[in-house]
């Protein structure tokens, strides 16, 4: 039945309002057969969002000095600033044409995780930065709480189970900014990659680039509706599912030589569950032909150190 689907469907999320059932159906068949979802009526605000690229495009405008006053060294990328070619794809041989600037969750002194996730860095220009991402984080996390209730549903469990895993998760809002490359550039702006996260939340795809790579081994471009969200599948969902929901390769390549001088920004939303949720393979996702590939289970903050060791983001 997944295989009939020609493309990835547009959803709208007031769907669920009235056909909660329904809507998870659609969105879980689009996850499961792609591993990625385009999703409308997403409930973050147009004004939020055109407030927050100008400030995106505000802040990467910025001279190099300036921004790089906000990069750790040590610090994993995980919060401020990390300059452009530092972060490489799994086994790739190009680094990544990129800067961006990482965001996570505001928490109040003395809470049980500060060890653990990294508290935020905000720069003193542009103006209205810190407001404005704070109140972003929270519309992408209410956006997520929604879309995770949809995979509940759609894989046979309460809607509200992923609620305590994902309580104070470890997401992370990341400010993507690709400059303008060369003619002779790699063919990629960022290698081939699966995200580490359960899921993650896009804004931006609108500009050509991204693409998925299919069951059948060839690369297919995602086009959102101008304003919709790009939603895909994150390597921690994919195996607590035990890759019922696959965690799909994508890549962001170069663009055609007239737009090569320009641009290109996305703020994906990577959503994290909490440090000490443990990813353990559902019993409805074992089967005789789908036998359980990780009986080991693993925490989430184990498992994304080891993967930001293996893009380079920590080192060894």
């Amino acid at each position: 039945m997944l295989d009939t689907l020609a493309e990835i469907p547009v959803l709208s999320l007031n769907a669920q309002a009235g056909d909660p059932e329904g809507f998870a159906q659609a969105f879980g068949q689009s996850f499961q057969r792609f591993g990625f979802a385009v999703v409308r009526d997403h409930g973050v605000s147009q004004e939020l969002i055109e407030r927050a690229w100008r400030l995106t495009k505000a802040f990467f405008d910025l001279p190099e000095e300036a921004k790089r006053a906000h990069f750790i060294p040590g610090g994993g990328g995980a919060r401020g600033y990390t300059p452009f070619k530092t972060e490489i794809a799994k086994g790739a041989s190009h680094v990544d044409l990129k800067e961006f600037w990482h965001i996570g969750r505001e928490l109040a002194a003395g809470h049980r995780f500060a060890g653990l996730m990294a508290p935020n860095v905000w720069p003193a220009a542009p103006e209205g930065f810190r407001d404005t991402f704070v109140e972003l984080f929270g519309a992408f996390d209410a956006a997520g709480d929604k879309l995770l209730s949809a995979v509940a549903r759609y894989l046979g469990l309460a809607p509200d189970w992923f609620d305590a895993a994902v309580k104070d998760g470890n997401s992370v809002l990341r400010l993507l900014h690709y400059p303008p490359v060369d003619a002779d550039a790699p063919e990629v702006r960022a290698g081939a990659h699966e995200d580490i996260n359960l899921i993650t939340l896009l804004l931006g795809a609108e500009e050509a680039g991204l693409e998925l790579l299919d069951r059948d081994g060839k690369w297919l471009a995602v086009k959102p509706p101008e304003g919709a969200m790009v939603i895909n599948v994150g390597d921690m969902l994919q195996r607590l599912t035990n890759h019922v929901l696959p965690s799909t390769t994508h890549r962001v390549v170069n663009p055609p030589p007239e737009r090569r001088g320009h641009s290109r920004y996305s703020m994906p939303f990577f959503l994290h569950p909490a440090p000490d949720f443990l990813i353990k393979t559902l019993p409805g996702c074992i089967s005789a032909d789908n036998p359980n590939r990780y009986p080991e289970p693993i925490t989430a903050h184990d498992y994304l150190h080891e993967r930001l060791v293996e893009i380079g983001l920590i080192k060894k």
